[in-house]
């Protein structure tokens, strides 16, 4: 079969055609492949630097709930913003209660009863009440403990809210986290309205 030579022309111009536009989509493919990697990139970068405020604000509030002023002057306590560095990044950390007021908040206070408390307690001695206490005289024989009534002591629970900002990126996160403490009632009357 003998072709014609104005058919010849033809098929050299689609050839050139076909190859662009096969060029033309490997190209779309390539910038496709490009978007997707930078936006994945993206992604685990925000996601890096929410964990990070996470890790700050959580921090700030183990150092808030182990501070001796917690129970006593929660209002101290978190007066100022705590600064939380992570990775060459300072969070600042505010620590609010939930109307916004700068403290942890203390919603429950239950008096330790005597019963309820162990002689043999390093932790609940303290809060013991005995017959000597306010007699002024010294004795190498302890007083006998009181069994009943209340202790000076109180156990409240709090809560602590933080929220961590990141000026550079704009992150924000917000932890809560409930918290129980012994404290002595005075402490707990003067600290949970």
């Amino acid at each position: 079969m003998i072709r014609s030579p104005r058919h010849a022309c033809r098929q050299r111009g689609i050839t050139l055609i076909v190859a662009l536009v096969l060029l033309m989509a490997i190209s779309m493919l390539g910038i496709w492949a490009f978007n997707g990697s930078t936006t994945n990139t993206r992604v685990v970068s925000n996601m890096e630097i929410r964990k990070e405020a996470m890790v700050a604000a959580q921090t700030a509030v183990e150092q808030t709930i182990s501070s001796a002023l917690f129970t006593t002057n929660p209002a101290g306590v978190a007066a100022s913003a705590v600064p939380i560095t992570i990775n060459g990044t300072t969070y600042n950390v505010a620590l609010k209660d939930k109307n916004g007021n700068r403290k942890p908040a203390c919603y429950r206070v239950r008096v330790v009863k005597q019963k309820d408390l162990n002689v043999d307690s390093s932790g609940d001695r303290p809060c013991m009440k005995d017959a000597g206490r306010d007699t002024g005289m010294e004795s190498e024989v302890p007083p006998p403990v009181i069994t009943s009534g209340d202790s000076m002591c109180s156990e409240t629970e709090w809560n602590v809210y933080a929220e961590a900002t990141d000026a550079r990126t704009g992150a924000f996160v917000a932890v809560n986290q409930g918290v129980g403490a012994r404290v002595l009632t005075t402490d707990a009357d003067n600290a949970c309205p």
